[in-house]
């Protein structure tokens, strides 16, 4: 197979590649914040908690991708409904009205940090305007957001709630040419036990770690990466990001989404400050 023939686009999201969970606290009148909601994983888990019946209120800087995930969710006929709220995460004012907008939707109990951006250069060569809109958007804001949203967790009847952060294996480890995603990895995941230890055991903080997931973000990372290496984007694929790992083939979004699922729910009440490593054993194995 030849770079011309390699498939790098993206899957559709359908209703029967959702997690579906009984759970008291998934109800319309409960709300769930996701960050990054236009596209990739923030979208499939948009829809995946909407599926679940929680009212989602999406933030995206993408008003078209947000329309794009409504739509979605409309497809997927979820008893819960995706609302769009365009934001931009660096903006504290607009963060602000957005968690206010969420505020008035419900109770605000679920936040999915999923937002997140990449730049392929080596250290030297990394401009630091990039480096710090990294930042911004992808610790500086998770940070802002759980500083907004933690007292409304609290003030809920019974305190329960939790704060999902979308880490990566390059929260546990790093490579080259990445050094900006990776010391937001690492400081997310610092972040996430901070959650947990002020949460007072009901509001929980997780992270997700996963390999390489097929998103718009990816393909351009793949892209981004054959350009930096000069290889072509199949061996990106299948050498670069794949070659670690025993499972290989790259996650979809949905089944990442299905994880934010599962770690909101009850059935995760003791997940609290620790990382959901889905990797296909990236971290944990060698050769």
């Amino acid at each position: 197979m030849t770079d011309s023939d390699f498939d790098l686009s993206a899957p559709e999201i359908t209703r029967d590649d959702l997690l579906v969970l009984e759970d008291p606290h998934f109800s319309a009148d409960n709300v769930a914040i996701v960050t990054g909601a236009g596209s990739g994983i923030g979208r499939a888990t948009a829809v995946a908690l909407a599926a679940n019946g929680l009212t989602v209120v999406g933030a995206d800087i993408d008003e078209e991708g947000l329309e794009g995930t409504k739509d979605i969710a409309g497809d997927c006929d979820t008893s819960g409904d995706v609302i769009a709220a365009p934001c931009d995460l660096t903006d504290e004012s607009d963060v602000d009205a957005m968690v206010e907008a969420a505020s008035e939707e419900g109770a605000i109990r679920y936040v999915a940090n999923i937002a997140g951006m990449q730049h392929i250069a080596s250290i030297p060569e990394f401009p630091m305007e990039k480096y710090d809109l990294l930042l911004d958007v992808m610790l500086r804001a998770p940070f802002y957001l759980a500083k907004k949203t933690m007292p409304h967790i609290r003030d809920t009847d019974d305190g329960v709630g939790a704060i999902g952060n979308m880490s990566s294996i390059h929260g546990h480890y790093a490579t080259k040419d990445k050094p900006a995603y990776i010391t937001a990895k690492h400081g997310l995941m610092g972040l996430t036990n901070c959650i947990a230890a002020e949460g007072g055991g009901t509001l929980r903080g997780f992270s997700v770690s996963v390999g390489y997931v097929l998103t718009p973000l990816m393909v351009n990372q793949i892209e981004d990466t054959a350009e930096e290496r000069g290889i072509g984007e199949r061996e990106v694929v299948e050498d670069v990001m794949l070659g670690q790992a025993r499972t290989k083939e790259m996650m979809t979004p949905a089944e990442v989404a299905n994880l934010f699922v599962f770690g909101f729910s009850g059935h995760s009440k003791h997940l609290n400050g620790a990382d959901m490593l889905w990797d296909g054993g990236y971290t944990q194995t060698y050769e």
